[in-house]
């Protein structure tokens, strides 16, 4: 590693013009960035990290945002060093994308909807390296066969909305690798990413790095990510730079409040190892009663060969050419008290089993059976009556909340719509709902976008406990979350499970998550479950090469247990859709110990 370093912040100082005045996003932040090396900055959202970035692009402007002190020096290989903070915007054309790449973290925002792959790619090559039009397309080309892309020449001439998520995420790092640049800023780059697909971005960026001599600036706020990638770590809080130092020092032996806090939060896969029963985790600065919540024997919830498709449809009378097979031949049971996770990546119908089991979605066939009650054969009277029973927490807050009602209202309204609660009692049973999630009674006049996301999904909850349920279907429900709050929430529901005896289904692709909250756990691949059982077996002793997989991909908070030195690669997940007519062959399941089922490997990954 050299000593002289490609990047320098010093003082940094970005404000924002808001109609109360102006507000400070960064302050007083320093730190360098040498070649070869990943500095990850890291904190919890509004912290200012990708303030920080947008600076050294000088785009931060496009942001609303100004610099109002600081040196953003940069060392340009032919022309020596420059303060970019000084520099015009015809020099920032020429640095942008040439010398500076950076990897947003929404790949569908970062590429253009109408123009080619291949356009794209090959516009900064023949803007900044001059080259025709074929030779920028060879060199396009060569791009995405580095990046592992399959059939690179077809990609070439598709549209960003042609391709899935983790490759369109390749594409906006192939057009960030274009012209090799020497710093890479990358902004939460796997954060909307499946597990496996975000483990060959990890692998393919530290390979890169050494090969290139490329200097990274890696943003996140994903612990595991970081133990993973850093050699030194920035730690941010509300604008400011409380900590740096190597990745081992951060982890092992951290000296501010705030790193420590950060760190106590983060669910590390293998610490439930020889536990039963899921913990509350032990926070700092907070009192929890981690008491392992044991759960009962008694069936609660009883599904039974469910299968949802949606029709796919073409031609001219849109007639169905195809069928989308979501959800296919899907068993299991969940006992009251209990949590079973339903895990798995995107698209493998996690969602739509939640769905279809409250019937959002209905279901082709199958039985549901909640607490002895036919769910499949209720008329829709009947099935408003059972949904007193049956509550869903959506990964979304806000979009499920309603912004123009307040809060108070919202609680209320299910006891209003269903009655069951005295009108003059309503409020002060939203004040006690309120004060089980701990949020302050001061807020229930108030709106759903004056609070964090957090808070607003503890709104969600109370929402969800107003009718007093015995299933929650919780989907995503803490993957939006900073790790921090994140921990307070699955505390909380942990408590709550323990205090009420709630079931929860919890749907997540967060195996360290899954690990911390869950008694049971179902793994689902293509719409079918592949390996089912309690969480120690899975976990601990996991059959299907899919699960493997999966739990092979997790990042560990961990430096010195370094998974992505070398290239990981996974099986690509295949299409689920079908022609009309296809039917496929029936899930059949081998036991492998008490309670653990693995399904056999002709009909899997």
């Amino acid at each position: 590693m050299l000593d002289h370093p490609i990047a320098r912040i010093e003082n940094l100082r970005v404000e924002f013009q808001t109609r109360d005045g102006p507000v400070v996003g960064v302050e007083d932040v320093s730190f360098k960035v040498q070649a070869g090396e990943t500095v990850c900055i890291v904190g919890e959202s509004g912290a200012g990290k990708t303030v920080s970035s947008l600076a050294l692009m000088r785009l931060e402007g496009f942001g609303g945002g100004e610099i109002k002190g600081g040196r953003l020096i940069f060392d340009r290989k032919a022309g020596g060093e420059v303060d970019l903070a000084q520099a015009g915007q015809g020099l920032m054309r020429t640095i942008r994308g040439n010398e500076i790449g950076m990897i947003f973290q929404e790949p569908m925002t970062a590429l253009n909807p109408v123009f080619t792959v291949g356009r794209q790619l090959t516009e900064g090559l023949r803007l900044h390296k001059g080259l025709g039009r074929h030779a920028a397309r060879v060199k396009a080309l060569a791009l995405l066969q580095e990046l592992r892309i399959p059939e690179p020449e077809r990609r070439l001439e598709q549209y960003p909305h042609e391709l899935s998520g983790g490759m369109r995420q390749r594409v906006v790092i192939a057009m960030a690798l274009a012209c090799g640049p020497r710093l890479l800023i990358a902004d939460e780059p796997t954060t909307a990413l499946d597990v496996t697909i975000q483990a060959e971005i990890l692998a393919l960026i530290e390979r890169l790095k050494r090969e290139t001599g490329t200097a990274v600036v890696f943003i996140t706020h994903d612990m595991a990510v970081v133990a993973q990638m850093a050699d030194r770590v920035v730690v941010m809080h509300r604008g400011r730079k409380v900590e740096e130092g190597p990745v081992e020092q951060i982890f092992e032996a951290p000296r501010h409040e705030y790193t420590k806090a950060l760190l106590a939060a983060v669910p590390r896969l293998g610490e439930m190892r020889g536990k039963t029963a899921p913990e509350p985790m032990k926070l700092m600065g907070s009192e929890t009663r981690a008491v392992p919540v044991r759960g009962g024997e008694e069936v609660l919830l009883k599904v039974q060969g469910l299968t949802t498709r949606f029709a796919v449809r073409g031609g001219f009378f849109r007639r169905t050419v195809a069928n989308v097979h979501a959800v296919e031949d899907v068993s299991f049971t969940l006992n009251k008290g209990r949590t079973l996770s339903l895990v798995g990546e995107s698209g493998c119908g996690k969602s739509t089993t939640g769905r279809s089991i409250l019937r959002l979605v209905e279901p082709l066939e199958g039985q549901v059976h909640l607490d002895g009650v036919d769910i499949m054969a209720l008329d829709a009277r009947g099935l408003r009556q059972a949904r007193m029973n049956m509550q869903m927490v959506f990964q979304d807050p806000f979009a499920s909340l309603n912004p123009q009602m307040k809060l108070v209202d919202q609680v209320a309204e299910p006891m209003r719509n269903y009655g069951l609660v005295h009108r003059g009692e309503i409020k002060d049973r939203v004040a006690m709902l309120f004060d089980r999630v701990e949020l302050p009674r001061s807020y229930l006049g108030r709106f759903p976008h004056e609070l964090s996301g957090g808070q607003r999904q503890r709104v969600a909850i109370a929402r969800a406990l107003a009718l007093n349920p015995k299933l929650i279907v919780a989907d995503e429900a803490v993957s939006a979350l900073d790790v921090s709050v994140q921990a307070r929430v699955l505390n909380l529901m942990m408590e709550l499970q323990a205090e009420l005896g709630l079931s929860y289904l919890f749907i997540s692709h967060d195996m360290a998550v899954v690990e911390r909250i869950s008694h049971d756990v179902a793994v689902m691949y293509l719409g079918r479950i592949v390996e089912k059982g309690p969480r120690a077996a899975v976990f601990e002793n996991p059959q299907h090469a899919y699960t493997r997989a999966l739990l092979k991909a997790v990042p560990i908070a961990d430096p010195r247990q370094r998974k992505y030195e070398k290239d990981m690669i996974f099986k690509p997940i295949p299409s689920p859709v079908h022609p009309v007519g296809y039917e496929p062959e029936a899930s059949v399941y081998i036991k492998v110990e008490p309670d653990h089922f693995v399904l056999t490997s002709e009909s899997g990954y």
